[in-house]
């Protein structure tokens, strides 16, 4: 298989001239800069007003032609904005190209989510709940199964003690999930819908009132269970804010609780993980995301499942 190229400045600023005109963004020629530091980088800056994103390899250039398909069908159902593209291509052969106008604000890892900002994403809750699943199928949207959360608890315990001997975890706190709650908490039939799938920190558009403006990066989007969102939303902005969205946005009891369980179990294992090699994210990130996910909230303390798991919402 041929290796594919690794994009560099020089890389960008060629593909970057045939697109904007010199001086579009106030310079002579493009200003670029990597998002990120380290290597292999695949999101530059553009000047001030955008964002190149490369795909670097095939699979991410089928993902990220879908996405520009599925951003145009979530767009009208959403109350925060969504990236426009302004051109796209190949930047190699197979690889494809997004220049995307950037949204202005920070993310949810540089300011807090206001109450307000909360009420914004139930929004984006509800709004991809009314995206038609018909709508996504043409576009190649994949379809995932629901997660095993007895199976995620299991392997969670196991690296809770991992964590307990290394001073990052008291493992007694995975005791508050039995195997029977896990039981209780498995998806429901039919409740799959539309999911962003990826609702970390960077993804938010955060303003610094704590409004949430926008949501990048639609490349893992699918049709899956709606507490992968909430779970998500647990990382970014903490478990009481995420499941406060979800109840305003019209989810019930149990898919706010398995949300919340399938990120803290998640974040348990990740820092695992990062602490065995495995895992490349940040330590420092890690660690806020466990205590994030593992806020204690009212609605854990006053709920108590006693029969089988029904469809029925509170």
């Amino acid at each position: 298989m041929t290796q594919a190229p690794t994009p560099t400045a020089d890389t960008v600023r060629r593909i970057v001239r045939t697109l904007l005109k010199d001086g579009a963004d106030g310079t002579t020629g493009p200003d670029v800069r990597p998002v990120a530091e380290g290597v292999g980088h695949s999101t530059w800056w553009v000047g001030t007003r955008h964002v190149l994103r490369l795909a670097p390899d095939r699979e991410a250039a089928v993902r990220q032609l879908r996405e520009l398909r599925l951003r145009e069908v979530v767009r009208p159902h959403l109350p925060v904005a969504v990236p426009t593209s302004v051109a796209h291509g190949e930047w190699a052969p197979g690889l494809t190209y997004t220049l995307d106008i950037l949204l202005p604000g920070g993310t949810a890892e540089e300011h807090d989510v206001s109450a307000v900002g909360e009420a914004d994403l139930a929004g984006l809750l509800t709004g991809l709940r009314e995206v038609s699943v018909r709508q996504t199928e043409p576009l190649g949207v994949p379809r995932t199964r629901p997660r095993s959360l007895e199976a995620l608890r299991r392997m969670a315990v196991h690296a809770g003690k991992r964590l307990g001997a290394a001073d990052e975890f008291d493992p007694a706190r995975l005791r508050r999930l039995t195997s029977p709650g896990a039981a209780q908490l498995a998806a429901q039939p039919g409740t799959a819908v539309l999911v962003h799938h990826d609702l970390k920190g960077e993804h938010l558009v955060v303003s610094a009132d704590g409004r949430v403006r926008g949501v990048l990066d639609w490349t893992d989007a699918a049709v899956a269970d709606p507490a992968e969102d909430i779970a998500g939303l647990a990382l970014a902005v903490g478990s009481g804010a995420a499941v406060r969205a979800a109840t305003l946005a019209g989810y019930g009891v149990r898919p706010c609780l398995r949300g919340l369980w399938l990120a803290r179990c998640d974040t348990v294992l990740r820092l695992k993980d990062q602490l065995d090699g495995r895992e490349t994210g940040p330590l420092p990130l890690l660690r806020t995301q466990l205590a994030r996910a593992w806020e204690t909230i009212l609605l854990e303390r006053t709920t108590e499942f006693r029969d089988a798991p029904t469809d029925e919402e509170p």
